[in-house]
């Protein structure tokens, strides 16, 4: 049986005790990651929207780095967008943290993101850890 591991970072703590998901889960070698978003440590959402996209992809990073793992062992992304206008801006800053080998990517459009005003972006993943 495959051992699953909750990947917990720093800072995150209070997502698994109050809200009661992992930001990941790790299962042999692939890492589940729970949707990031947009806010900073002190859980403020972050206002400009390039900077929030930036948070969330922060986020992730740092989700992806606790389990072991790099924004390059990311094979699936699904991401969604409170509004398809700023997929433009996504990309460019998708194409700052994701800079080689790609992974699969389905962008989702929504009304609205785990009821939190304010937020436009929430990025969820599949990372899959090669022997290095």
């Amino acid at each position: 049986m495959t051992e699953r591991e909750s990947v917990v970072p720093r800072g995150m703590e209070a997502v698994y005790n109050d809200i009661h998901y992992s930001p990941a889960v790790r299962v042999g070698r692939t890492i589940y990651i729970s949707g990031q978003i947009g806010r900073d440590e002190e859980l403020a959402v972050v206002e400009d929207s390039e900077a929030q996209i930036v948070q969330a992809f922060e986020n992730l990073k740092k989700v992806v780095e606790a389990a072991g793992a790099t924004l390059n062992d990311i094979v699936d992304l699904t991401t969604f967008h409170t509004d398809m206008r700023d997929l433009g801006l996504f990309m460019k800053v998708r194409d700052r943290y994701l800079t080689k080998d790609y992974p699969a990517w389905t962008a989702i459009g929504v009304a609205a993101l785990g009821g939190v005003p304010g937020l436009i972006v929430e990025i969820k993943a599949i990372a899959e850890l090669t022997a290095r």
